[in-house]
């Protein structure tokens, strides 16, 4: 979805640049060396091109020419050539002449000439790119194509899975999405997967009388509007889709169940946390798959050391474009529990431990019962420290500063109220 279609009321700014997927679009390549073909191909197999149906051939501009005599053309056309500018014009012009409306197309060079690139923009060309290019520039010139002008970054959408049942994840993502919102001022989104036994809205002391089910049941209704009378407010940053955890339905979803769920999310809040429950379903493995950031909740033991390396293997084999997982040890420290040390869990990994969050069952305890985050019932702690740094950590920002309160403040807050 256009990330300048409607865009909600959940307001903020984006937390940092988004190479969002591209829709369901065609793309046709031509390329004349094998670097760019290389390069072209493994844009194609990243995780964004999903939805696109991509053919590369080669031959260059004049095969463009050829192929499109006849035959209408695709959403995309990318063109690499060697040739001179002349040359080049030359077949654009050919071109032209049986160019379908609404298509766009790139050129690939290999000079930087000014000149040239303002004469293909003036013939309507999208975007001159040099090569040689990395996939990822291939993929955010592509992505650009269909962000409308002035429209506001995409949102960035974070995945927290456990390594294993019982490891603390949704905790971690409702504390890491709470530090997030408030911590560092983004406008946020918590999405609680486990439509049959999701805890999000005990944790927040929620109890919506609609969520997450009516979206996915209910796919053909589903627009900027009624996602909006969907979320539960937490804050003024911090929103809910909440689960109805009930089970008078079973959940054989489709794979692309959340699909256009997570599109309009991305268009509309800059900061999206999926709290992805533990099961391996055809659409719990894409909604992890397609995130921006992973995060992978582990325990110091055994199972989640095995659990936690096939799911960082499956994610650095489907992802070669973006970041690593992120990996968070959970429960460190429990009573007469033998346990992995986190530098014996990062070398069988292969992935440095982000952060080590202590057993603290009295506090953890505390915020589950009250319907409270960490910070709320022990503001300035550790490990509420801990929830911070991996929220700055996913969001690459900064803790927001605030302003020193006033000892004054009670009482002129008090006399407002009384005016």
């Amino acid at each position: 979805m256009n990330a300048g279609e409607d865009q909600g009321s959940v307001s903020g700014s984006a937390v940092e640049d988004v190479v969002a997927p591209l829709p369901r679009v065609t793309l046709q390549a031509f390329c004349e060396t094998p670097g760019v073909a290389a390069t072209m191909q493994a844009a194609i197999a990243d995780r964004r091109m999903d939805k696109a149906h991509a053919r590369i051939h080669m031959g260059g501009p004049a095969a463009a020419v050829e192929a499109f005599r006849s035959a209408p053309t695709p959403n995309i056309i990318v063109l690499e050539t060697v040739a001179d500018a002349s040359s080049l014009i030359g077949h654009l012009d050919a071109l032209s002449e049986s160019c379908d409306a609404g298509t766009k197309v790139i050129v690939i060079g290999h000079v930087n000439d000014v000149q040239l690139y303002r004469d293909l923009i003036r013939r309507g060309v999208s975007e001159y790119l040099i090569a040689p290019l990395g996939t990822l520039d291939v993929l955010k010139t592509l992505s650009e194509l269909y962000v409308a002008p002035g429209a506001r970054n995409l949102g960035r959408i974070i995945a927290v899975m456990g390594a294993k049942g019982g490891v603390g994840s949704s905790t971690v993502s409702h504390n890491v999405a709470w530090a997030i919102a408030r911590n560092l001022d983004a406008s946020t989104v918590i999405v609680d997967l486990d439509i049959a036994y999701g805890t999000a809205g005990l944790d927040f002391n929620q109890d919506p009388p609609q969520g997450i089910a009516e979206a996915v049941f209910a796919p053909e209704r589903l627009d900027a509007n009624m996602l909006d009378r969907l979320l539960s407010r937490c804050s003024d940053n911090l929103a809910l889709l909440a689960a109805p955890a009930m089970l008078d339905r079973t959940l054989d979803l489709p794979e692309d169940a959340f699909e256009q769920l997570f599109d309009l999310l991305r268009a509309t809040v800059p900061c999206v946390v999926l709290d992805v429950p533990h099961v391996w379903t055809g659409w719990a493995r894409r909604a992890l798959i397609s995130a921006d950031e992973i995060v992978v909740v582990a325990g110091p033991e055994l199972a989640s050391l095995r659990n936690a390396k096939n799911l960082i293997d499956l994610a650095r084999a489907n992802r070669p474009n973006d970041a690593g997982p992120k990996l968070v040890l959970n429960q460190v420290g429990m009573p007469k529990r033998p346990e992995i040390d986190a530098a014996e869990f990062s070398k069988a990994l292969g992935i440095d431990v982000l952060t080590s969050i202590p057993f603290d069952a009295q506090l953890f305890g505390t915020a589950a019962n009250n319907g409270q985050m960490i910070a709320e019932v022990q503001a300035g702690g550790k490990i509420a420290e801990a929830f911070v740094h991996i929220a700055s950590s996913l969001t690459g920002r900064g803790e927001a500063k605030r302003s020193k309160r006033s000892l004054f403040e009670p009482l002129v807050a008090k006399l407002r109220r009384k005016a």
